[in-house]
């Protein structure tokens, strides 16, 4: 998801939050908190909502046995806010740690993110924007527990105090946080609650073994691919081979004998139309489909191939585009002699996100009511189009959250395709629950790809050997176009999360100019973890390392010397980067060099040193050392764990088979096999991560970690080769 929405931030600063607290049946405290808050794209042109009524237990549940249970209004997929969140309002109320669980909430109002007004995991934004939420959320109901227990004790709550659940008196009383939960209930909310310092801090920023590590690991944790409900029926779908494309008329016959099938029908897409089979179980309604014989209607639909496309927009790179930045003198290149330009071209392909756990969605129809069961990073948005589908309003949809195996933005999709299907086969088999699976070939061939794009940039050279102008032209899809969020990220014909990582460059460059152009193939196109600057960051950072080499400075000191001052973090990152490096930068074994890259995206400024060489014309990466100033790092293993796996997933890009390519507008790959993830041989050995010391809000650690580390290897790589690599993936060395 893109860091350019929170520019919409700025509409919200007005929300009024407020707490409702009650007491259970069984006895024990609830605590919710309440936002009203519009959605960002009504916020300009509409009052606020009123107030809704929403269901009382929606954050904190503090048992009569003395567990503690807390909502976590994010879908986790292995980023960790199953426990980061709990963290953080366990600390402001001094729970007991080993008392705490945490539950994922299900979709409501009640859960939307504090920023962007709608329920979703994306952006990078899970910790950053409820942190303050949390933390007041912890800090009140210790507030609300403390009143109760002085007011049995007939004390001031000020000579009170609070550890590990538990509230003591100035004269030696005790009572367990369960004991007060039903008293505590009955006290007013305070208004606002002292917060900690963070020297005060238990758990914030402590090393904290995650949650759901034990589970995960013994199998007792479940997904959504593991959903079994009494009664359940299977379901897949077969899609256009060309996107878009309908059915024109299909032979079921062979695909009703395979036994367990139940029914095959056409059923709508989000573009186009498929078949849907059900049966038993996964197994004989993938069979059915194989067997099916579908007559495709293809006449209407674009047919984009992958070459045509790269010659579309090689031509289209040498000509302006829509303008996203004209900084200073936009005639300064011409001045400058053509022996002190750089002229480089860049080419990226199609990208699919394969997430471990292939894509499902279980739906069950009774009547006037639904219930969805389903792995969503955009719980409202696929509330409210299953809602569409059956004819419902989002109040009448039960959605549960599930625990997903990865996602990397692919569960993030405006258009709720997955979800509509499942709600679209479920409708015809009202009271039975239906499971919607989606193969690994339906996810490769799928559509919903980062999409290819191509750069084209002139540079020149200064009596310094810096850059002095820079003319910069971006070729690509647009994601947000057509979607919910255009109207606030795409300006001018520019969509933000195209050019960030460059027109917000933090080299301090005099004349900028960078514009772009959005065509529109028949493509579904989606943000793919670190969004655009899975593109931009590689452009600079590799063009940044040839200018330094041309100008024979050291490739950290020319960065330094080029960055912004006020790009804190990022210097940050790039000194700490530089110290922990140095001892083993200073020492490579022969045909070993050291690569560099830096980048800030989503807040966080990091920086990363290499160990590369050369294996069977393949990179090898022996170690990563990584620095990363994230602002306030609320579980340090968390952001330890996202940088390691995320240069993993950065190295992706690098990969020989690392492309999705089309032709006659059919997808060429299909599984693993031609479309290969990075297998261990292609990861880094070691990976050191290193974090910047800060009190400073946090920012993002999801998407960061991915953008340095392809730059980084490229660049180790040209030293041991002379080449400069300017198109993904590495095909050849």
């Amino acid at each position: 998801m893109p860091a350019a929405i929170t520019a919409a931030n700025d509409l919200l600063l007005g929300r009024r939050t407020f707490l409702r607290v009650s007491a259970t049946a069984a006895g024990g405290l609830l605590v919710s908190l309440y936002l009203d808050l519009p959605w960002a794209a009504q916020a300009a042109s509409q009052a606020p909502p009123k107030p809704q009524i929403y269901p009382p237990d929606a954050f904190v549940n503090i048992r009569l046995d003395g567990t503690i249970v807390i909502q976590v209004n994010r879908l986790e997929f292995g980023q960790g806010v199953h426990t980061a969140l709990p963290m953080m309002l366990a600390d402001e109320m001094d729970a007991d740690w080993s008392q705490v669980i945490a539950e994922l909430a299900p979709a409501a109002d009640i859960y939307k993110d504090p920023l962007f007004g709608m329920q979703m995991v994306g952006g990078s934004g899970s910790i950053a924007h409820s942190f303050q939420q949390y933390r007041e959320l912890g800090a009140k109901t210790r507030a609300m527990l403390v009143a109760a227990a002085a007011a049995q004790w007939k004390v001031a709550p000020n000579q009170c105090r609070t550890e590990a659940s538990v509230v003591h008196g100035p004269s030696g009383q005790s009572a367990r946080y369960a004991e007060l939960a039903e008293a505590a209930a009955k006290q007013p909310v305070p208004a606002a609650a002292q917060l900690k310092d963070p020297s005060q801090f238990r758990l914030v920023g402590k090393e904290v073994r995650r949650l759901d590590s034990r589970p995960k690991c013994d199998g007792s944790l479940k997904f959504g691919l593991d959903l079994d409900l009494p009664g359940m029926k299977t379901a897949v779908v077969a899609h256009p081979p060309v996107f878009g494309a309908r059915v024109k008329s299909f032979e079921d016959k062979a695909a009703r004998s395979v036994e367990g099938v139940r029914e095959v029908f056409e059923i709508p897409l989000a573009h186009g139309t498929g078949v849907a089979i059900v049966a038993d179980q996964f197994w004989p309604a993938k069979q059915a489909r194989d067997r099916l014989k579908i007559d495709w209607d293809l006449s209407k639909v674009e047919r984009a191939d992958s070459a045509k496309l790269w010659a579309q927009y090689n031509e289209l790179a040498r000509t302006p585009g829509h303008v996203a930045v004209a900084r200073g003198d936009e005639q300064a290149l011409a001045g400058i002699a053509s022996g002190h330009r750089v002229v480089a071209e860049y080419q990226f392909p199609s990208l699919a996100h394969s997430p471990m756990e292939p894509l499902n969605t279980t739906v069950r129809v009774d009547g006037d009511r639904a219930e969805v069961w389903a792995g969503s990073q955009f719980q409202t948005v696929d509330q409210a189009a299953i809602a569409e589908v059956l004819g419902l309003q989002p109040a009448q949809v039960t959605f549960h959250t599930e625990m997903a195996g990865g996602g990397f933005g692919r569960r993030a999709t405006p258009d709720a395709h997955v979800q509509r299907e499942a709600a679209a086969i479920a409708k015809r088999l009202p009271g039975t629950p239906v499971k919607l699976m989606w193969t690994r070939e339906d996810d490769v061939q799928g559509g919903y790809y980062r999409p290819m794009h191509v750069h084209r940039i002139e540079i020149g050279i200064g009596p310094d050997g810096m850059p002095s102008a820079w003319r910069h032209v971006i070729v690509g899809q647009s994601i947000l176009g057509g979607t919910p969020f255009a109207a606030m990220l795409v300006k001018n014909g520019v969509d933000a999360t195209a050019v960030e990582g460059v027109a917000d460059t933090h080299y301090n460059i005099p004349n900028l100019h960078v514009s772009v152009h959005h065509p529109t193939p028949n493509v579904p196109v989606l943000w793919w973890r670190s969004v655009g600057h899975t593109h931009t960051a590689f452009v600079m950072e590799t063009l940044i390392d040839e200018l330094a080499a041309r100008a024979q400075m050291d490739p950290i000191a020319y960065r330094r010397k080029l960055l912004d001052p006020k790009a804190t973090k990022l210097r940050a990152a790039l000194d700490l980067m530089d110290a922990k490096s140095a001892a083993w930068r200073s020492k490579l074994p022969t045909h070993h060099a050291v690569g560099i890259a830096c980048h800030e995206s989503f807040e966080t400024g990091v920086a990363c040193a290499v160990d590369v060489s050369i294996e069977n014309k393949r990179p090898r990466i022996h170690r990563a050392t990584v620095a990363v100033d994230c602002g306030l790092a609320v579980n340090p293993l968390t952001v330890e764990s996202q940088f390691q796996a995320g240069v993993a997933f950065g190295v992706s890009q690098l990969m020989a088979k690392g492309a999705i390519t089309l032709k006659d507008g059919r997808v060429e790959q299909r599984n693993f096999d031609a479309y290969t993830p990075p297998y261990m041989i292609d990861a880094p050995v070691v990976v050191d991560v290193h974090i910047v010391p800060s009190t400073e809000p946090p920012s993002g650690c999801g998407e960061p970690p991915v953008p340095v580390i392809s730059p980084a290897v490229v660049n180790a790589l040209a030293k041991l080769t002379g080449t400069r690599y300017h198109s993904l993936p590495l095909v050849a060395i």
